[in-house]
């Protein structure tokens, strides 16, 4: 008897159909590694921009495509159950008692930038977790703004700087609030509301327009709004309008100098002249931004975490990884890093995006998400209410987690995480899509003919290596799917239903992989992670470790002290009279643990300097604390004695590397930097 007498010929005939799909769709498939997308095509289903304005290398996709998952839908609810969901019940600025964004007039007591920046976030988190409750309370403030347009096309809180100088910062983030909430409602009201708007804000004479501080450095968010307009109306007064108020924005374009030193304004303001490039075309345009980014960094931003030192505002002499950021300076950087990667493709900035967000943009707040502080450094191993002045920058107790820190802050905060999220996926000017910043969670997109597609990401990035995609669709299509190598990963293994694929996965580009897709495929990325030193030469030869996006930092013991909100809060922080600082208490955070180590490492041989721990994932879904990270980090240091707290109560400036002292070698345990509210990650080395 034959040995496969016994098989039915069924099972045969499904066998050799398998087959040939398997060879069908190798004969298919087509990878390659590319630099960037083809920005002379235009997509069909998602709004690209139009003519004269260059078209973006990568596409925003509506608000609701897509559906986070894991941690990061974590965050968004605690975010939701945490400050930002209930900042309307507890902020005075928020009140709807007097505020002037409910009147016609633009008259009230409260009512200025706190509104519009909590809303953005708010909304855009409600639309994302399709909460009724969030959505609801967003259309009040919005049915508001849409109603109480005034007759010249104005709106908003009716605010001069100056006989005639009518103030508009405040509307900038205002008209992103809308943008959103026509994106998930197509109103139509929006794009009247932003028409005639526009055509006022053009009658404005150039001497009037823009001459407030905030205003004038932070134009280029009116033009993101001009342009978005544009592309859906295509009127041409846009364009002109665009021109007016670039030319009266702040001067960024600068050689070796920003117009102001402020660390929200640069983190905001410095992608303006890339933003009007799109209507230039001229490259230098383009090369300003890029030259921002890397001046700030050069003088300041010799540090881990992706930002630089500028506590408020960024001074000479002041550049230690002590220096501090605004969170509101790390929502603005990770918002312009989002811009900036679909402009020009360049994967750069979703590596710097990576950077702030899980080093930096986590620790800002406390692990339950209800409270936030208003400065985060690099090396910070203490978080209190005391005045630290002029260590840093500011007078008062900016170190504190407190709900109620700074008013902008406060509110700003909100929409850090979830346009992260948005930005997770992009879709490209061929017709096809774009994994970005590897997330768990679905995006719902139209690609190739058109077909809507659901693409599943399952991963535990960047705490893990493995990225697996799941393909869902009602017909086969053929569309290039791009998955962004990072810079840091040498060796990527890219698979297609199982089966490895030849391609060259260099760092810091794309595979694309074109194909005539199924329902059911399954695309896994590999994205290998080492360790990595970063020498920070400008900053006394201080060192810092990374294990593939991660930074890590030294785990010291946090402290929390529970502190009265009232008599921690920073000058300018008003709530509610009915709300109960009782039931938002805020922390000072103290070391109970020895922070003042040099690391002892041979930089030629990590692997034998470094022991790499990996545990459990956490069951609260949280890996951004100390006590729940599932990747730790073994090493040897040892104490440096004279390296203490300084007379401003801050950890003393680096001592320069490397240093030779007595004391005993000792076991250091390292944790990722984002998780770690007291810190230190610029280290100094020891012989």
């Amino acid at each position: 008897m034959s040995t496969t007498s016994w098989i039915k010929p069924s099972a045969i005939l499904t066998l050799i159909v398998s087959c040939l799909s398997l060879n069908t769709q190798a004969q298919n498939l087509k990878a390659a590694t590319v630099e960037n997308t083809d920005n002379s095509l235009t997509n069909s289903y998602y709004i690209s921009n139009k003519a004269p304005l260059l078209k973006n290398h990568f596409i925003k996709l509506p608000i609701g495509s897509i559906k986070p998952a894991g941690w990061l839908r974590n965050v968004l609810l605690l975010q939701k159950d945490g400050l930002t969901g209930n900042l309307g019940e507890i902020s005075i600025w928020l009140s709807k008692e007097d505020n002037a964004w409910l009147h016609k007039d633009g008259k009230g007591k409260n009512g200025w930038e706190e509104l519009p920046y909590w809303l953005k976030g708010y909304a855009n988190i409600g639309y994302m977790l399709n909460d009724s409750k969030m959505i609801t309370e967003a259309k009040f403030w919005l049915e508001a703004v849409l109603k109480n347009q005034r007759e010249n096309g104005d709106f908003g809180p009716l605010v001069e700087k100056g006989a005639g100088k009518r103030d508009l910062w405040t509307n900038m983030p205002m008209l992103w609030c809308l943008q959103s909430y026509y994106e998930y409602s197509k109103d139509k009201r929006v794009i009247d509301l932003m028409t005639k708007y526009f055509k006022w804000q053009l009658s404005i004479p150039d001497d009037k327009l823009l001459e407030d501080y905030w205003e004038k450095s932070r134009g280029g968010d009116n033009i993101v709004s001009i342009y978005w307009l544009y592309n859906r109306t295509g009127d041409k007064f846009l364009l002109d309008l665009a021109t007016k108020i670039d030319k009266n924005t702040a001067n960024w374009r600068q050689q070796d100098n920003l117009p102001n030193w402020h660390n929200v304004n640069i983190a905001q303001c410095f992608r303006e002249p890339a933003t009007y490039y799109l209507q230039s075309h001229d490259k230098a345009d383009l090369a300003a931004s890029y030259n921002n980014q890397q001046l700030i960094r050069n003088i300041y931003g010799q540090v881990p975490g992706g930002m630089f030192g500028g506590d408020e505002n960024s001074r000479k002499g002041y550049d230690d990884p002590r220096q501090a950021v605004e969170t509101c300076g790390l929502v603005e950087q990770m918002t312009s890093d989002q811009m900036m990667l679909g402009i020009t493709g360049d994967t750069y900035w979703a590596e710097n995006c990576e950077d702030v967000a899980f080093n930096t943009f986590s620790a800002a707040f406390t692990p339950d998400y209800k409270a936030l502080r208003y400065l985060t450094a690099p090396n910070m191993v203490i978080s209190d209410s005391k005045n630290h002045h002029p260590g840093i920058d500011n007078s008062g107790p900016f170190l504190m987690m407190n709900p109620f820190s700074s008013r902008c802050c406060q509110h700003n905060h909100s929409a850090g995480w979830v346009y992260y999220a948005e930005n997770t996926w992009m879709a490209t000017p061929d017709n096809g899509i774009a994994a970005q910043l590897y997330a768990e969670g679905s995006v719902k997109v139209k690609v190739g003919n058109g077909t809507e597609v659901t693409l599943n990401q399952t991963t535990k990035y960047p705490f893990e290596d493995q990225v697996n995609i799941t393909l869902t669709t009602p017909k086969s299509v053929n569309f290039p799917l791009y998955l962004r190598i990072p810079a840091w990963c040498k060796g990527a293994v890219v698979k297609v239903n199982g089966k490895a694929i030849t391609v060259d996965t260099k760092a810091g580009s794309y595979v694309k992989l074109s194909n005539t897709w199924k329902n059911g495929d399954q695309i896994s990325l590999q994205l290998p992670m080492d360790l990595k030193l970063r020498e920070w030469e400008k900053n006394k030869n201080s060192v810092s470790l990374n294990y593939g996006p991660l930074t890590y930092s030294l785990k010291i013991d946090e402290d929390y002290i529970l502190k009265d909100s009232k008599e921690t809060a920073i000058g300018d922080s008003k709530w509610q009279k009915g709300a109960d600082p009782k039931k938002w208490p805020s922390f000072e955070i103290h070391p109970k643990s020895a922070w003042n180590y040099g690391l002892i490492l041979n930089k030629a041989d990590l692997k034998n300097s470094f022991t790499i721990v990996k545990k459990e994932w956490p069951k609260n879904n949280n890996p951004f604390t100390n006590g729940t990270s599932p990747i730790e980090i073994k090493a040897k240091g040892k104490i440096i004695p004279e390296w203490k707290i300084d007379q401003y109560g801050l950890v003393d400036i680096l001592p320069k590397s490397p240093l030779t002292n007595n004391e005993a070698e000792t076991s250091l345990t390292l944790v990722p930097m984002g998780g770690a509210r007291l810190r230190i990650s610029a280290f100094p080395v020891v012989n």
